[in-house]
């Protein structure tokens, strides 16, 4: 096949052909290939645009996930609630992609390091744990609304500080073990020759099959969550219209489950337009000999998956009425403290927050605050309803 059956010279862009600019031509490209020059395919324009990228994204997304746990950790309220947990486990997992990604995916392509097989796959393990992990937390964070929702009156029951940190300790124990298997033994046994991933090298196609799958499946429970959290709150807000009737005149305003599906399909419009042209790649790569250019499309792909993380805390994080009080607190206490500005400060220093019971689900959004009553709600519906205005500020 073109440019898997001969080893690649020593610069990558002597090989490309001026004649069409897409695919390597020269006879020094198709015999066996020797060592990890043959998945260095980027020219120098792809380098420059796909390096800006990283360079631009790679920072941003570790300063607003970093600022996200910051903020957490700081807070005594926030790190009482398993929402914010979830949360939490998301902004590290992202804080890892920045880091692992960012590094890797440089010193690769753009600087052309030859690992041997153990730093190699190390590296990628790093990667695939960070991405693994974001997306199980996004999993963990759908699951918690779903409950929120579904499980109203029984949510604190059901889900408590403690179930929660378990979750956490089932999905990054799964998430590490998945991720290192080629490091620990899962590898291509025929090192960089076919049958070999083209996009990953070492990568045996069964363990590639294994990992996308098992990411589709992530993804589709997340779809499903939402999905069934939609339908609920189209079932409310239509038995709620029938007991009170229509809204009139300073009443009126947009049903909930369209705002609802609104903030959803942007949240899924954003996640599954990152990361299905990358699984596409992927399950192709198992089925197929991917060209040269495939392989650099693939390349540019796999950026998505860090603009995804530097997308997330935005989506679910900042969203947050009461993570974004937390974070103005803070960054007040920052700058009276820069201003040498003289304050007694007494008893606990962490931020406490009056956001009521420690275990109330999921968050709201700061144009809904006016409207949440400040008594408790005294019915299913209810409490219902009012899970279904906090759900807005996803």
């Amino acid at each position: 096949m073109d440019g898997w059956d001969k080893p690649v010279g020593s610069s990558v862009g002597a090989l490309m052909s001026k004649d069409n600019g897409s695919t390597p031509t020269s006879p020094l490209v198709n015999r066996s290939c020797a060592d990890l020059k043959c998945y260095m395919v980027l020219f120098e324009a792809e380098k420059t645009a796909i390096g800006s990228i990283c360079f631009l994204a790679g920072p941003f997304t570790f300063l607003e996930n970093a600022l996200v746990l910051g903020v957490i950790a700081a807070t005594a309220s926030l790190r009482q609630r398993p929402s914010y947990l979830f949360i939490g486990s998301l902004a590290l997992a992202d804080v890892f992609a920045s880091c692992f990604f960012t590094t890797s995916f440089l010193d690769f392509h753009l600087f052309h390091r030859l690992d041997g097989p153990i730093a190699y796959l190390f590296k990628l393990g790093g990667v695939t744990m960070a991405f693994t992990g974001s997306v199980g937390s996004l999993l963990l964070t759908a699951l918690d609304r779903y409950l929120c929702i579904h499980q109203a009156s029984s949510y604190k029951v059901v889900l408590t500080r403690r179930r929660a940190l378990l979750a956490l300790l089932a999905l990054w124990s799964a998430t590490i073990l998945i991720s290192f298997l080629p490091l620990m033994g899962w590898r291509c046994p025929t090192g960089l020759s076919p049958p070999c991933s083209r996009l990953f090298p070492y990568i045996d196609h069964r363990y590639l099959a294994c990992w996308v799958s098992f990411i589709l499946v992530l993804l589709s429970l997340i779809l499903s969550a939402y999905a069934l959290i939609l339908w609920r709150a189209n079932r409310h807000e239509a038995s709620m219209t029938g007991l009170q009737g229509a809204p009139t005149g300073g009443q009126a305003r947009m049903r909930l489950d369209i705002r609802l599906a609104r903030t959803l399909g942007l949240i899924l419009l954003i996640m599954v337009g990152c990361w299905l042209p990358t699984l596409s790649f992927m399950l192709a790569d198992i089925s197929v000999q991917l060209t040269h250019t495939q392989q650099r499309a693939f390349a540019f792909c796999s950026t998505m998956c860090l603009v995804n993380s530097a997308v997330n805390p935005l989506l679910y994080a900042l969203r947050c009425r009461e993570l974004r009080v937390a974070l103005m607190r803070l960054l007040g206490g920052l700058s009276e403290g820069l201003g040498c500005c003289q304050r007694h400060v007494g008893g606990d220093s962490t931020t406490t927050l009056p956001l009521g019971e420690g275990n109330n689900c999921s968050t709201h959004s700061e144009s809904e605050a006016p409207r949440l009553v400040s008594c408790r709600p005294n019915t299913v519906s209810e409490m219902v309803g009012k899970q279904q205005l906090d759900m807005t500020g996803i």
